[in-house]
């Protein structure tokens, strides 16, 4: 078996539904209650599963969309129908009150954030375009240039150790800065160790590149940037909360 096959293989299995256990008497009481609480939903991907490749290919696309971005909705919403913490509640909500929350709630709030914000960020590489001319400023005065920009966020990237993601964010002061979160964190987070608007962002756990990059996670940034959709980011970055000076 070729290490692209069993790579997916071990993505399949992983992300398997697990065993149906024998139900106690109070089961239908939680399922009633939880259906009733579907407050989080998977949104349909803006585009095909396709529509990224070679960048990213079909599989990885279906099983990061519908396997793992899954989980975490469906975590919320179980959470949401046993947890008044929860229960009616907005995921940014319980990103700004993260620190107080278990760490389940946690990762998975921030899973369904990041995944609904990463999606957003690409576009097939026809319609990635280029940064509007007030970002491309900016980036210019923080970073150098826009090939600058890209090579710290390729370090930032390449340098988070394990699982995590790296972002361009705005910070409270206006000015745009790289960083890099573990987990499923994110700087909207109130424990995150540098808060801002997060613009853009890249997912570097293994799920989201493997099949086609194996470890070469460097490879995978590098590629990346020809499915951003700098349209979406201009946006964001137009709407950020930029004081003025």
């Amino acid at each position: 078996m070729t290490s692209t096959r069993l790579a997916a293989a071990i993505l399949v299995a992983s992300a398997a539904p697990q065993p149906i256990l024998a139900q106690s008497a109070t089961a239908p009481t939680v399922q009633s209650a939880q259906a009733q609480v579907q407050a989080f939903t998977l949104d349909p991907l803006p585009y095909p599963f396709d529509a990224l490749n070679p960048v990213i290919d079909t599989q990885t696309m279906t099983l990061h969309h519908g396997r793992h971005h899954k989980s975490f909705v469906d975590a919320l919403n179980k959470a949401a129908a046993e947890d008044s913490a929860v229960r009616g509640q907005s995921v940014e909500a319980l990103l700004a009150k993260a620190s107080k929350l278990p760490v389940g709630i946690r990762n998975n709030a921030g899973g369904h954030w990041n995944h609904r914000f990463f999606w957003e960020t690409m576009a097939p590489a026809s319609r990635s375009g280029a940064p509007s001319p007030a970002l491309a400023a900016a980036i210019d005065k923080q970073f150098g240039s826009l090939d600058q920009m890209r090579a710290a966020f390729k370090t930032a990237g390449t340098g988070r150790f394990g699982s995590g993601w790296v972002w361009l964010i705005v910070k409270p002061d206006g000015t745009l800065a790289i960083i890099s979160t573990p987990n499923q964190d994110n700087p909207l987070m109130d424990l995150a160790e540098e808060k801002g608007i997060p613009i853009l962002g890249n997912d570097v756990w293994e799920h989201a590149y493997y099949l086609s990059y194996q470890n070469r996670r460097g490879e995978y940034l590098d590629a990346w940037w020809q499915v951003v959709n700098w349209a979406k980011v201009s946006d964001r970055f137009a709407k950020a909360a930029v004081p003025k000076r």
